[in-house]
């Protein structure tokens, strides 16, 4: 969604996008994400940002005990009714993103590193600029223990400033 979501929706939606754009932004800018895109060499740490977003979401499914009381499947078929309610018409693109989303399970699949690289693959076939994001899995593969141990100390950060936000 571009432009001022207060604007398009009312003040829950609103907020919420604009939670999701401070996350996106305090994500791209810690030191913690800068230090991890550094891995990627060869031209392909410009899509860095893109395989770690992904990454960080395996991470968050394979400990989700850690951060959350819930079973993650629980959490996600709450979020689905959540998502779901008939309050307000959303953009026709993020409907049929979300159908597929809830039908696959995808945040549920995220678990497993194949489900990982199955994503990053279909994304790199957008467009042919795109296609290096494709070559960004052998570097999580090299990386795992790595950027799995970054995502430990850096998620609770995450946590704690969307809180203040």
């Amino acid at each position: 969604m571009k432009g001022n979501p207060h604007e398009q929706y009312d003040d829950d939606i609103a907020q919420g996008i604009k939670l999701h754009r401070f996350v996106d932004s305090f994500t791209d800018s810690h030191s913690f994400v800068q230090e991890s895109r550094a891995l990627f060499t060869d031209g392909h740490r410009r899509f860095s940002g893109i395989a770690l977003d992904m990454f960080w979401d395996h991470c968050l499914a394979r400990h989700w005990q850690n951060y959350h009381r819930d079973s993650l499947e629980n959490f996600c078929q709450y979020a689905q009714q959540q998502v779901n309610q008939p309050k307000i018409s959303l953009p026709a693109r993020f409907e049929r993103v979300n159908a597929l989303m809830w039908q696959g399970k995808w945040l549920e699949s995220y678990q497993d590193m194949d489900n990982i690289e199955f994503a990053l693959q279909r994304m790199s076939q957008r467009s042919p600029r795109m296609e290096k994001l494709n070559q960004c899995i052998p570097y999580l593969n090299r990386h795992y223990d790595e950027l799995t141990e970054v995502f430990a100390r850096f998620y609770p950060e995450v946590l704690n400033a969307s809180k203040r936000f």
